[in-house]
């Protein structure tokens, strides 16, 4: 092999292994609802420092670190655009929070009617170098042509059999992971029916699709799902608690200084038993207890305390929701929480992945998986889509 042949090669598993972080991060993102290492933007509000459509890599605020004024930050806005994800540049910091505007707007969100910006609200920053934006020119187009193609599936299918569970992000994890088990039925049915002999070759021959990289996918779409099963449902309550100089019936409007109580209730739609951690996202709020177990199918309450301020008037009280899949045990999870609320979602993870692709191999082995065979037979499904791509 000339030492030309070894860089295309090499060059070219750079470019697929780029070209799929940057798929991953996109589907995870639109799974989870919130940037992963990727983000865009689709107004001119950023204008000139990212046009609509550009993309930027986002970190994660549990990573980021502290934040602070010229930082462009991705935040759960209430009033913005209607409210939703919006990224904006930090132009201040006051007692209840940060100032935000876009750098094409003449006047702050604030301005506008948004409430200041907590830091409950940030869900990540834009990598900036030297005080720029890196920004990825018409990243965002082409994620925003793939969605509305995505949801147009999702529609004609939820149609098709008359339910509206294939809809929206709960949906489209149901979507691949029934994708990924009939993919991996079929093609293993179509590429042999587990017998090793009809799917390897000798290994002089590199002629067909690696089981490694097959299995490697299944078990993407997997984890994939798995962890939209886990963020999807959690993230950050919001409560308005009114500081009123009255008592009321209502549990938000509170006497200055006093507190109330109010049930926090946490469901569980799937068949898998989640582990729920509740914590206080800002001041004046308490949850108690901070660990529930839910069973499938069922739901469990906790209590949450609103603390009402010594002054009249509005305040904001967020409460953050961790949930995580109960297929490791209680201990464990609890010890990997302790850790970083990160930590037991990678573990989980990996565990489903690792027993996906460990399950696959045992089935198809280690060796290449024909796209054709002997006889002139047609290609397998993954193989038809490989030479259709």
């Amino acid at each position: 092999m000339t030492l030309v042949s070894t860089y295309r090669r090499y060059l070219s598993r750079g470019a697929t292994a780029l070209l799929a972080v940057v798929v991953v991060s996109l589907v995870a993102g639109s799974l989870l609802g919130q940037p992963i290492l990727l983000s865009y933007v689709e107004t001119g509000s950023m204008q000139p420092t990212m046009e609509p459509g550009d993309g930027f890599i986002a970190v994660p605020s549990a990573v980021a670190g502290d934040v602070s004024e010229g930082d462009v930050v991705v935040f759960r806005a209430e009033e913005v655009q209607g409210g939703g994800l919006t990224t904006h540049r930090v132009v201040g910091e006051t007692d209840q929070g940060y100032v935000t505007r876009g750098d094409n707007n003449p006047f702050t969100d604030q301005d506008g009617g948004e409430p200041p910006v907590k830091d409950a609200q940030i869900v990540a920053k834009a990598l900036q170098v030297n005080g720029q934006v890196v920004v990825i020119p018409h990243l965002g187009t082409v994620v925003m042509g793939f969605q509305g193609a995505l949801e147009t599936v999702q529609i004609r299918l939820a149609t098709l059999f008359g339910t509206r569970s294939l809809l929206g992000t709960q949906g489209l994890a149901t979507l691949l992971f029934a994708l990924s088990a009939v993919a991996y039925a079929v093609d293993w049915y179509l590429t042999g029916g587990g017998s090793r002999r009809r799917r390897e070759r000798s290994t002089g021959r590199n002629d067909g699709t690696s089981a490694r990289l097959v299995l490697a996918g299944f078990a993407l779409l997997v984890v994939l799902a798995a962890t939209a099963a886990m963020v999807v449902p959690a993230g950050t309550q919001e409560y308005g608690v009114v500081s009123a100089e009255f008592d009321s019936e209502n549990p938000t409007v509170i006497r200055q200084g006093t507190s109330s109580n109010l049930t926090y209730a946490v469901p569980n739609g799937g068949l898998v038993p989640v582990h729920v951690y509740l914590e206080p996202a800002s001041e004046g709020v308490d949850v108690s207890p901070g660990h529930l177990r839910v069973d499938g199918q069922t739901s469990a309450n906790a209590t949450l305390t609103l603390h009402a301020a010594a002054d009249t008037g509005y305040y904001r009280r967020f409460v953050a929701e961790h949930r995580y899949l109960g297929v490791l045990p209680a201990g464990t999870i609890d010890w990997l929480y302790r850790i970083h609320p990160w930590a037991p979602i990678v573990a989980i993870d990996a565990l489903l992945g690792g027993l996906v692709y460990a399950s696959g191999a045992a089935v198809l082995g280690q060796g290449r998986i024909r796209d054709r065979r002997r006889d002139g037979a047609s290609r397998s499904v993954l193989g038809r889509l490989r030479g259709w791509l």
